[in-house]
C-alpha cells in the first residue's frame, strides 16, 4: 500500500460522501462484507443514535489496516491541565457576573525554546456551562502551542470541537483524511473522531468551542430565503488518507468527562484508507460568510452573523451560536451603529482574529477574549459612544474579523 498524502476536499454540508485513497477499497452494494479489500477492518463510527430521524442521522463507514480496539487500556493522566469541562465544581470554577476581558493570551514563541507545548497541552478553559458526564452544556478554550503532536492523536468523548486559529495555520491530520486550516478559517471535528496537529508556521494560538450534546447545522433563514450566510458548498471535507505506521509506539489521548486518559497502541490510527458516510470533520473560510445587513436604519440582532449553531430541546435556543463579524459595509441612516447597550438572557464569549471591534476602540485586542454573561449589562465604551453619537454618516468598510460564540 501506498501512502495518499495530498490536500484535495469535497465540497457541502450535511453530505453523505464517499472517498477512497486506493481503488476498490470501498465494498460495494454493503458496509461489513465477509472479507474487505486489501484485508481492510470494517468499522461503523456512529455520531448520533441508531434510532434517531433520518435526517438528523450521522453514522460513517471506515475501512482500516488495523481495528481502532487494538490498543492497550486506556490510564489517567495524572499531570495537572488546564482543561475544566464540570462546571458545577466550584472547587474549579470561579462565578463572576462582571463583564470580564482578556489580554491577547501570552504566545508561545516568547517561551523557552525547550518547552514543547503541543496541541493537547496548550489548551486551556476560560469559560463554560453543563457537565459532559449528562450530555449538556459547552466549554470555550484556548490554545497556544508550538510543538507537533509526534506519534500522539486525540478524541474527544465529551463533545465536538470547533476550533478557531487566530495566529499561524493548524496541519490536522484525521482518520478521514488531512485538512490544513488557516486564520479567518474554522475547522470542526466531531465527537469521537482521532486526529493529530502539527504547525507549520511555527507557533500558533486562537479558540475552540466544545459542545456536550447535539452537533453543529446551518441556522435556519427563514425570510432571508434560500441563500445567505454561511453557504453549504463552501464547507470542505477532506478525501481519504492513510499512512501504513506499525511497530510503533502511539499514544491515544481521550477526554472523557473533563479529564484526560492516554493508551498506547503499536500502529498508526490514520490508517483509513476508504470511507463513507455523512459524519466527518470539515473546514469553512470565514471570508466566505455571505453577509445580511440593515440598508436602511438601526443596527440589527447579531443572531443575522449566524456560521453555525447547535440546537437546544427548546426551539429557537441553542446550546451555542457560533457567529462571525466579517469585513462588511455600514450604510445605515440617522443610526448609532456600533452594537447597541445591551442585558441578554444568553451569555457572549467574544475573540478577535484580526482589526479591531466596533464598541472597543481600544484594550480589546486580537488574539484577547471578552465575557459578557447573561444579564450582565454591556455596551460601547464612553469614546465609541460619543464619537458615533456625533460622525457624520457616511458608508464606512469594516475591515475586523470578530467572532462571538453566544450560548
Amino acid at each position: 500500500m501506498e501512502k495518499h498524502t495530498e490536500y484535495k476536499y469535497m465540497s457541502g454540508f450535511g453530505n453523505h460522501f464517499s472517498s477512497e485513497a486506493l481503488p476498490d477499497a470501498l465494498p460495494k452494494n454493503q458496509n461489513s462484507p465477509q472479507k474487505c479489500s486489501y484485508g481492510l477492518y470494517a468499522e461503523q463510527l456512529s455520531g448520533t443514535a441508531f434510532t434517531v430521524e433520518r435526517k438528523n442521522n450521522q453514522r460513517s463507514w471506515l475501512y482500516r489496516i488495523r481495528p481502532s480496539v487494538s490498543h492497550k487500556p486506556f490510564t489517567k493522566i495524572d499531570e495537572k491541565t488546564g482543561l475544566v469541562s464540570q462546571f458545577s465544581d466550584t472547587n474549579n470554577v470561579s462565578y463572576i457576573p462582571n463583564q470580564i476581558r482578556w489580554n491577547p493570551f501570552k504566545s508561545t514563541e516568547k517561551a523557552d525554546s525547550s518547552q514543547n507545548i503541543n496541541f493537547i497541552d496548550g489548551l486551556h478553559t476560560l469559560a463554560g456551562a453543563g457537565d459532559p458526564s449528562v450530555r449538556n452544556g459547552l466549554a470555550i478554550h484556548i490554545y497556544n502551542a508550538n510543538h507537533d503532536m509526534v506519534d500522539t492523536a486525540f478524541y474527544n468523548s465529551d463533545g465536538d470541537f470547533l476550533i478557531v486559529p487566530q495566529h499561524g495555520r493548524l496541519d490536522v491530520t484525521t482518520e478521514f483524511g488531512r485538512i490544513m486550516v488557516s486564520p479567518c478559517e474554522i475547522v470542526v471535528i466531531p465527537r469521537g473522531i482521532k486526529f493529530a496537529v502539527n504547525f507549520p508556521d511555527g507557533p500558533s494560538r486562537g479558540y475552540v468551542l466544545e459542545v456536550f450534546v447535539g452537533h453543529f447545522e446551518l441556522p435556519e433563514l427563514g425570510a432571508i430565503g434560500a441563500n445567505g450566510l454561511a453557504n453549504p458548498r463552501d464547507f470542505l471535507t477532506p478525501t481519504a488518507f492513510y499512512e501504513e505506521k506499525t511497530d510503533c509506539d502511539y499514544t491515544i489521548v481521550n477526554k472523557y468527562v473533563g479529564q484526560l486518559f492516554s493508551a498506547k497502541q503499536n500502529h498508526s490510527p490514520f490508517d483509513v484508507v476508504a470511507w463513507h458516510g455523512n459524519y466527518v470533520p470539515y473546514k469553512y473560510d470565514l471570508n466566505n460568510f455571505n453577509v445580511i445587513g440593515s440598508i436602511s436604519y438601526d443596527h440589527l440582532d447579531p443572531s443575522i452573523f449566524t456560521v453555525l449553531t447547535c440546537k437546544s430541546a427548546f426551539p429557537g435556543t441553542a446550546i451555542a451560536d457560533f457567529v462571525v463579524f466579517p469585513p462588511r459595509w455600514a450604510v445605515q441612516e440617522h443610526t448609532f451603529r456600533p452594537p447597541y447597550f445591551h442585558r441578554n438572557c444568553m451569555s457572549e464569549f467574544m475573540g478577535i482574529i484580526k482589526g479591531k471591534y466596533d464598541a472597543k476602540a481600544e484594550g480589546f485586542l486580537p488574539g484577547g477574549a471578552s465575557l459578557h454573561s447573561h444579564m450582565t449589562p454591556h455596551g460601547p465604551d464612553t469614546p465609541t459612544f460619543e464619537k458615533a453619537s456625533n460622525e457624520e454618516l457616511k458608508p464606512v468598510r469594516k475591515n475586523n474579523a470578530i467572532y462571538p460564540i453566544i450560548f
